[in-house]
């Protein structure tokens, strides 16, 4: 295959892949509806995944033994953050959580400037600003003060706010395979959706047959589609591709989500929570935006 058809194959993948998160929503509140309440759906899906990875943790294990400890730390806690964003399909509207997440660029620039002392170039200050515009835009769409409402909006703030610190690792530690950093990423989320579970909603007891069978098939899809062979495609992608394509392509999952969700579960946005989803979406696409050197 020469290289412009991977590089086009790879581009593909990795749309198909934000598509595909575009509709993320659907498993995680059909288990939900099953009996599976706040993260105890999101958990059963993890914890299948771990188990499909596990046979290539077993067979990488020297591998997995001798990566780096900051590097499997940074990718667990991406994985950690993966949970919240899902808890967060649950409880709050679907493109307002999507939103929230991807104000992650955001974060990203503000840690590298202020705590890590990184150069920031003024593209990337303007997408802070207008990123932060649209979260106050968004957010204060009812007439209320621009925070978020609810345990939904919170989780998808939140988990912006984790995955920023997690990419931000990811890029100073040495890099994993992709083999291992799904097996790592999957382990950090069956963690953090284990602490969560509890704090969101009791265990769930007495399931009818007939849910816990749904909730298996439901649970079984994610796991395979969402977090095992989706995830995989996107870290072999990712590899081959620039990581400003890989950037504007992803943003097909806000705009999948929010069709989507108006379509099969009738969340639509007002005009102003457009208008501030507008500009977020701005703030993405400038964050990634090549910056040109100066010339020294």
């Amino acid at each position: 295959m020469t290289d412009a058809r991977l590089s086009l194959f790879a581009s593909l993948v990795t749309a198909a892949a934000g598509v595909l998160w575009g509709f993320y929503w659907l498993p995680v509140r059909r288990l939900e509806e099953a009996g599976l309440a706040g993260a105890w759906g999101t958990l059963a899906i993890v914890f299948l995944a771990v188990l499909m990875l596990a046979p290539v943790a077993l067979v990488r294990r020297a591998h997995l033994r001798a990566a780096d400890p900051g590097a499997l730390a940074a990718v667990a806690l991406g994985g950690g953050a993966f949970v919240l964003y899902s808890v967060g399909l649950v409880y709050g509207r679907v493109a307002i959580v999507v939103l929230l997440f991807f104000l992650t660029p955001v974060w990203s620039v503000l840690l590298a400037r202020f705590v890590l002392g990184w150069q920031t170039p003024r593209l990337r200050m303007v997408a802070i600003c207008l990123g932060l515009a649209g979260l106050a835009v968004m957010l204060s769409a009812g007439g209320t003060m621009p925070w978020p409402r609810g345990i939904g909006e919170w989780c998808g703030l939140v988990s912006g706010l984790l995955w920023s610190l997690a990419t931000t690792g990811i890029r100073m530690r040495p890099a994993m395979a992709p083999p291992d950093a799904a097996f790592v990423f999957a382990c950090g989320a069956c963690v953090m959706a284990g602490i969560a579970a509890p704090l969101f909603a009791p265990w769930p007891q007495d399931m009818a047959p007939q849910g816990l069978a749904v909730a298996l098939g439901w649970a079984l899809a994610a796991a395979a589609f969402w977090w095992v062979l989706s995830m995989a495609g996107l870290m072999w992608a990712t590899a081959r591709l620039d990581p400003a394509r890989v950037g504007i392509l992803l943003m097909s999952e806000v705009l999948v989500g929010a069709a989507s969700a108006a379509w099969l579960a009738g969340e639509t946005l007002n005009g102003i929570e457009i208008a501030g989803g507008a500009l977020v979406l701005c703030a993405g696409l400038l964050e990634v935006w090549p910056v040109r050197r100066p010339r020294g």
